[in-house]
């Protein structure tokens, strides 16, 4: 690529998740299990809340848009990663790896959001039961999602504009496998001080509001939940959470190491590993977290497929 601003690349090379010819296949295999296991789970939930009017309740609303958010989340990252473990040339477009980076990150926030707009959802249900209907009304569900949406869709802009107005004149090589922001910075021949600021700050903003959202609201449940006197009460209002709070956890925690520490300290191979476990293997597993240990999808689950073997 020849020196100069940003203006002058026309691509990107992604050197992937590792550079050992004989592994390409076989993770091409794996990841392509993992993609196909995300759209069957993400896309069933879906359905599933779809048709079954007994999941037509705002606790299954902001789940099925947690399950398309999982959905579009890793098809953004996933086939450009299938195609490169088996093609010659890992290449992609500057145009392409800004369009890429603008979708990741606003699907991201969107997560972040939803968790803490579905932990709010937990709170009111719990601690004030007699006025969840009222205050989860179906306007308000809506209301709360277009928020998510736009909130995300303005601070990916923000990100993904700050990010390719740098020079990327020393090299075009990616050391990820796909457009993030830290190996985008590390190439970067530009001045990124702005750019670390403006990414700690917005990533605080969305990761440390949504984190603080539910973790107040949990001690607030806790707290209710602990004032129950009996035994299966305490255990029936806890079992309504216990999904959701495994997802948060598996996602907070692994932004958090991903986004809330100094550049000095990426290791871009550790990187990586955080990347495949949040961007890729988070959305195969939250269909599983929230189907597994609820009864209510279970059942749904089995009545749909009772039906379905019914009319075959």
């Amino acid at each position: 690529m020849e020196k100069g601003n940003h203006s002058e690349a026309t691509e990107f090379i992604l050197s992937g998740l590792t550079n050992r010819p004989e592994l390409q296949v076989p993770l091409f295999v794996v990841f392509l299990l993992i993609y196909i296991i995300t759209l069957v789970g993400n896309g069933g939930m879906i359905l599933l809340i779809t048709i079954d009017p007994r999941l037509h309740t705002p606790m299954y609303f902001f789940l099925s848009n947690l399950s398309f958010c999982d959905l579009c989340y890793s098809s953004v990252i996933s086939p450009k990663m299938l195609l490169n473990f088996i093609a010659e040339r890992k290449s992609i477009s500057y145009t392409a790896c800004a369009v890429q980076m603008y979708f990741f990150y606003a699907f991201s926030d969107f997560e972040c959001l939803l968790l803490a707009v579905m932990a709010y959802d937990r709170y009111v249900a719990i601690c004030y039961p007699l006025l969840y209907t009222v205050t989860m009304s179906r306007q308000r569900c809506k209301q709360l999602v277009a928020g998510v949406y736009t909130v995300g869709l303005v601070d990916s802009m923000i990100n993904t504009c700050f990010i390719f107005r740098l020079s990327f004149c020393s090299s075009n090589i990616i050391n990820h496998f796909f457009c993030d922001i830290p190996p985008l910075l590390a190439i970067s021949c530009s001045e990124t001080h702005i750019n670390e600021i403006v990414m700690f700050t917005l990533v605080c903003c969305i990761i440390a509001t949504s984190f603080v959202t539910v973790l107040l609201s949990y001690v607030y449940i806790i707290s209710t939940i602990l004032q129950i006197r009996s035994a299966e009460g305490r255990h029936k209002a806890f079992s309504t959470c216990t999904f959701h709070l495994t997802a948060v956890v598996l996602l907070f925690g692994t932004l958090l190491f991903m986004y809330l520490r100094p550049t000095s300290s990426y290791s871009m191979n550790t990187d990586k590993v955080a990347s495949v476990f949040y961007a890729l293997v988070i959305p195969m597993l939250n269909p599983l977290i929230y189907s597994l240990r609820n009864t209510e999808v279970k059942d749904a689950l089995r009545k749909a497929m009772n039906k379905l073997l019914t009319n075959s």
